[in-house]
């Protein structure tokens, strides 16, 4: 090792956009970093934007290596190695690269890539005894990794008590008292102050279930801005800026967040060769990298009800067939247009508002109930205010609301869901009416706002003390012999109908 002239507290494997500033965001608060690439040009590329960022008469605090032993002998044990690289086969080469080059049991190493739950879980089975293998979600895209992600992560706890000084201090950081976010996007200079937004989640997996269900919330949020885009465009022929502004204008209220300020931001952004409106250039398809999905199928499979999360990926499929949404465009007939007064426009746009508030209340209640099942189901002890807390800054559905989640189960932890909290029945109550406007005018104009739709169903179905699915189970008994239990007869207990005897009798199974 004389050939080094100094050993680092971290390495970094996967120099992208987000493993660089990952590993910026970690020199910032004074920790020594290694990193490594097998794209040179990354590897110099984060050496140069360190150096030129460093404040003067500081000595560098990163400094790469040729390959994963030169990493090792780098390290200070007990050694931590952050992978920042893409789900999947990848992140087990890897592993199996840095047991080859003599990692050892005491070593932890971090995925911070969109895993799998279920993989992370298995992984950390199969890594036992060789080295620890840690897991922690990361959301925030770019600009959170480089001056303050929030940070979610799971598994072995003495793995934990290690990293949590350097997750503590990378994070992003909320005011205490408010709830809103410290913000400071200025290389050499961290914020220091505030709550950081990381906690440790739970066992192995964990994290990333919690980052899992957070990217749902955020389909759905993002489809619901949409949503609320199109019904104003083409609803009320507004033009991108002039939504802009009201985006701009709900997001100084209890809409504000991250995704209502980015929202009105594009709208306003005119495109730089052709001088038009940038969002009316860019191709209505929608991609996706699987999360959506994977949470809309967690919550089937384990029999959560989270329609307005799975409207969101469903609205993402539709949006990729363009070639057959543009010859049914001309094919399939819709309502005639309605013109509205200035004043039913004006009414028109506040009850879009309350509506939009109402659908994401429903869409966040969806996302912590999955939590809350998932949880049970693994014996996961998630805690929802910190949860909560957490994605109060620093990842991209941060919002003020978020504040309003803390204290709901901060005051009740046993929360089964959203709204059972008086904060929100109560101002759902009183929004409801514009919530039900809106979406019959969406209906009655023809604009699909199936989020909002789902949203306002999700509500009604909870308010129903007796649902149709008695008449389902009389016709599931009827046709295939499958039971059903009785109001009048104890829980539990199952019954069959002859149907098709002339008499028809009644078993007890």
């Amino acid at each position: 090792m004389t050939h080094h002239t100094q050993l680092s507290n971290i390495g970094v494997i996967g120099l992208g956009v987000m493993g660089k500033n990952l590993a910026l965001n970690i020199a910032d608060n004074g920790y020594h970093v290694t990193v490594f690439d097998l794209d040179e040009a990354k590897v110099n590329g984060a050496l140069e934007q360190e150096h030129q960022e460093r404040k003067e008469g500081l000595a560098p605090r990163m400094q790469a290596c040729k390959n994963l032993s030169e990493m090792l002998e780098k390290l200070i044990s007990p050694k931590v190695i952050v992978l920042s690289v893409p789900a999947g086969k990848i992140v087990d080469g890897i592993c199996n690269t840095l047991i080859e080059s003599g990692i050892s049991s005491d070593d932890i190493v971090i995925d911070t890539g969109n895993s799998l739950w279920t993989d992370t879980v298995e992984r950390e089975a199969h890594y036992k005894g060789k080295f620890k293998f840690f897991s922690s979600a990361v959301s925030g895209g770019e600009v959170g990794a480089r001056f303050g992600p929030s940070l979610m992560p799971s598994g072995d706890e003495s793995a934990w008590q290690y990293v949590a000084p350097i997750w503590n201090a990378i994070a992003a950081k909320v005011d205490s008292k408010t709830g809103l976010p410290i913000e400071r996007f200025e290389p050499g200079n961290p914020v220091t102050e505030g709550e950081p937004c990381t906690t440790f989640i739970g066992p192995a997996g964990s994290g990333h279930y919690v980052k899992m269900v957070h990217n749902g919330i955020e389909y759905a949020d993002m489809q619901l801005i949409c949503e609320a885009y199109q019904l104003l465009h083409d609803g009320l022929d507004l033009s991108t800026h002039e939504i802009g502004d009201i985006f701009k204008r709900w997001n100084q209220g209890s809409l504000n967040s991250y995704l209502m300020e980015i929202s009105a931001e594009v709208l306003q952004q005119d495109d730089p060769l052709t001088g038009k409106p940038l969002v009316e250039m860019i191709l209505d398809k929608a991609g996706q990298k699987g999360t959506g999905l994977w949470t809309a199928v967690s919550s089937l499979q384990i029999g959560c009800p989270a329609p307005t999360i799975a409207e969101a990926v469903y609205a993402r499929a539709v949006s990729t067939q363009k070639t057959l949404r543009v010859s049914l465009s001309k094919t399939l007939i819709g309502p005639a247009k309605i013109t509205l007064s200035d004043v039913e426009e004006t009414a028109f746009i506040d009850a879009l508002e309350d509506a939009l508030y109402c659908a994401k209340v429903c869409c966040y209640a969806q996302g912590f109930q999955l939590m809350a099942m998932e949880a049970k189901e693994q014996n996961w002890p998630l805690n929802f205010a910190e949860i909560a807390k957490i994605w109060r800054a620093g990842c991209i559905i941060r919002a003020t609301f978020l504040q309003s989640i803390t204290q709901a189960y901060e005051q009740d932890p046993a929360l089964p869901n959203l709204l059972m909290a008086e904060s929100f029945s109560s101002t759902l109550a009183t929004k409801q009416l514009n919530w039900r406007k809106t979406v019959a005018a969406s209906v009655m104009q023809g604009i699909p706002a199936p989020c909002i739709s789902s949203a306002v169903a999700y509500y009604d179905s909870y308010r129903c003390e007796t649902l149709p699915a008695n008449l389902l189970q009389g016709q599931r008994d009827f046709f295939g012999a499958h039971t059903f239990e009785r109001t009048d007869k104890p829980a539990g207990e199952k019954y069959h109908l002859d149907w098709s005897a002339k008499e028809r009798t009644l078993t007890k199974v």
